[in-house]
């Protein structure tokens, strides 16, 4: 029986502090109103106070992610932090050491490797799929795969920034903080193991989203192309699913939940239908959670 990587625990954490959509719709210094809320379903998201930053989120999420796990912080054997952001003591930003040394030395991993990678949106997963990797392959018998992505200041410098309807910064006003980690351990149960990790790089698109830390403000700063990146997307996307289904043995109307990359509910509904339209069914459900928490 071969060896596999499962999902053993995982956890979140999401600061307490809120902001609200139409708090910073009223702060735009726009010739008529942006009905951000009604394009987006997002109604308010979290941000990080005074004394929180990518590694308090990373920290908090990690020791949530504990507390559900029979695994002890000291015998986890790799760390991989996953976030764009790397902010710390507030937004400073920090190239090395790197993040994860900081949480294998502030939670007393002493026996872990560790290391930061950064893939965008898709940080997390691809977290998980390299550590899974080294899972299988024996190397670790557990990863914690960990982000804090402390990246509402792109929606503060673009308030400032924003001069009409058709800014490149629009879709920097969608975003919120949040922790998540999760940990993964070796697994020889077919039934527990996760089957099927796959990515793909479409390069030619990689100007359709730009972040970047800023010059003139505190923080980031993120030009999105929307029309673009979506229609890249959802043109995209049914291949690239029916090759993970094919691999796994299933069709489109057997999975229970379809977790899209949660930006706006417009985009979210008209990309399911896509690829409803594109697989002849659906899956049972789609999942649309940002009204409360936002892009993030």
């Amino acid at each position: 029986m071969s060896i596999g990587s499962r999902i053993e625990s995982i956890g979140v954490y999401i600061p307490e502090r809120i902001m609200t959509t139409s708090s910073i719709v009223d702060r735009l210094k726009l010739p008529g109103s942006l009905k951000l809320e009604l394009m987006t379903g997002i109604s308010e998201r979290r941000v990080c106070s005074e004394k929180e930053d990518s590694l308090v989120l990373a920290l908090e999420a990690t020791k949530d992610c504990l507390k559900h796990s029979s695994i002890r912080s000291e015998n986890v054997e790799m760390i991989i932090f996953c976030a764009i952001s790397r902010y710390v003591d507030g937004l400073k930003y920090v190239y090395e050491p790197a993040i994860s040394l900081m949480l294998k030395e502030k939670l007393g991993m002493d026996r872990a490797i560790a290391f930061d990678i950064s893939n965008a949106c898709a940080g997390m997963l691809t977290g998980m799929h390299i550590g899974s990797d080294f899972i299988e392959r024996g190397e670790v018998n557990n990863c914690l795969v960990v982000s804090g992505e402390y990246i509402t200041s792109l929606s503060q410098n673009a308030v400032n920034n924003i001069k009409s309807h058709t800014s490149s910064e629009i879709a920097s006003l969608t975003v919120g903080d949040a922790g998540g980690a999760m940990l993964l351990c070796k697994t020889h149960s077919d039934e527990e193991k996760i089957c099927v990790s796959k990515f793909v790089t479409l390069g030619k698109y990689c100007d359709l989203c730009i972040g970047y830390q800023s010059n003139k403000q505190a923080g980031g700063i993120m030009e999105t192309q929307m029309k673009p990146i979506h229609d890249a997307s959802i043109r995209h996307a049914p291949s690239i699913i029916e090759e993970a289904l094919s691999e796994a043995g299933l069709k489109m109307g057997q999975i229970d939940c379809l977790i899209p990359h949660q930006t706006s509910k417009q985009a979210i509904r008209a990309g399911h239908e896509h690829i409803g339209a594109y697989f002849g069914e659906m899956a049972k459900e789609v999942i649309i959670n940002l009204e409360m928490v936002g892009n993030r």
